[in-house]
């Protein structure tokens, strides 16, 4: 496996990184930026004529991750050469949130082989519910194969996310990336490192990804009350006080982040479920402890595959995160280099929602908040 980096932005153009002369051989390239870059269709274009023969997913972002470092306003491109490993790509076009759990199935049915061994996916960040996207992946696809991937962003606005496969992207698209072979070793972790705070509090009205109340109050004027100041900012300072989700005493918490907020309806969307019944708390930032969960992240892909050799990385670490840790952010992403070693190629972006199996089950799960990596090596 081989990989080569560019970057492009406004000051410096189109940047070589790492590695040269890889074009018709790579197989796949990675596309990461800002939601105004990737609106420019001769973006596109110029990667296009970089990797004439490969499958190019792209993806708005809130944050570019390249090698150690935190951008804005940038394009990451990470091509990759797999010479031992088939790859298999699918895309469709989802018009409705209520349809997420039939894309994931699709998606999964689409990519489904006996020698799948991982299902990468990027999808549209504001027009879908994510955590019903990963349940139709899990109902589709054997239980042995895992799924990561994330949700794309755009800066803490809001207002537009993009995906695209081999072509410029646009909105409502989800696309997915099937590995295939006996020769790829693919780690995966994710982890927060939020701190829990006040009343555990009951759901006692929602539908779907859309929550009403909390122990028969509103959830929006809950939040508000929190936020204070801050409350005529939302969706965006809602990042600053997810909610971290439990089903049972035994379950794992999830945590759920906010995407929109509806003043008339009273109501806030979440970018995955937050089902009536379950439990729920306020979380707020530790900073230390965030540092410390990309580290742990990244330890955990080492115990799962690709722990020796070169290897790719994509992190997808959560806006909230980004907004907490402010001009420390290059700190999370240093901690998983000091774990990874300078033999990782590192990519990766800010979104609106990570998508990873928790470390002890390969079932996907839809996380908010979290640093999730994978990495993929070819043995």
């Amino acid at each position: 496996m081989r990989t080569e980096q560019k970057q492009w932005t406004a000051e410096g153009g189109w940047q070589e990184l790492k590695g040269s002369g890889l074009g018709d051989s790579a197989d796949l390239v990675f596309v990461f930026g800002s939601r105004s870059l990737l609106e420019d269709a001769s973006k596109f274009d110029e990667i296009r004529s970089f990797y004439p023969k490969a499958n190019i997913i792209l993806g708005s972002t809130s944050g570019e991750i390249v090698e150690e470092l935190v951008y804005d306003d940038s394009l990451a491109v990470t091509a990759v050469d797999f010479e031992k490993t088939e790859l298999r790509v699918a895309s469709l076009n989802i018009n409705d949130a209520k349809d997420s759990f039939d894309a994931g199935v699709r998606l999964a049915k689409e990519l489904k082989g006996d020698k799948l061994v991982h299902l990468f996916v990027l999808s549209d960040g504001l027009h879908v519910n994510g955590s019903e996207i990963v349940k139709g992946i899990n109902a589709t696809l054997a239980e042995e194969v895992p799924c990561t991937g994330g949700l794309a962003g755009d800066a803490a606005n809001f207002e537009k996310t993009l995906v695209g496969l081999n072509t410029a992207p646009k909105e409502n698209q989800i696309v997915a990336v099937g590995f295939y072979g006996d020769n790829l070793e693919v780690g995966y972790g994710s982890v927060g490192g939020w701190d829990n705070f006040g009343a555990e509090r009951l759901v006692t009205r929602s539908e779907g990804n859309v929550l009403y109340e909390l122990d028969g109050e509103s959830a929006l004027d809950l939040y508000k009350m929190y936020l204070g100041d801050k409350a005529a900012e939302l969706p965006g300072s809602a990042l600053l006080f997810p909610l971290g989700l439990k089903f049972d005493e035994d379950s794992d918490t999830l945590v759920r982040t906010v995407l929109a907020v509806d003043e008339d309806n009273n109501s806030m969307t979440f970018a995955g479920d937050i089902p009536e019944g379950c439990y729920v708390r306020l979380m707020k930032a530790n900073f230390d402890k965030l540092i410390e969960g990309a580290n742990l992240a990244a330890e955990h892909t080492t115990q799962k595959g690709g722990a020796s050799g070169d290897k790719l990385a994509v992190l997808i670490s959560c806006v909230g995160r980004k907004l907490i840790l402010g001009q420390r952010i290059d700190e999370e992403v240093e901690a998983v280099q000091s774990v990874l070693g300078d033999g990782a190629t590192i990519t990766g972006f800010y979104s609106y929602g990570e998508i990873s199996p928790v470390v002890e089950s390969a079932r996907c799960e839809l996380h908010n908040q979290t640093m999730t990596i994978t990495t993929f090596a070819e043995v």
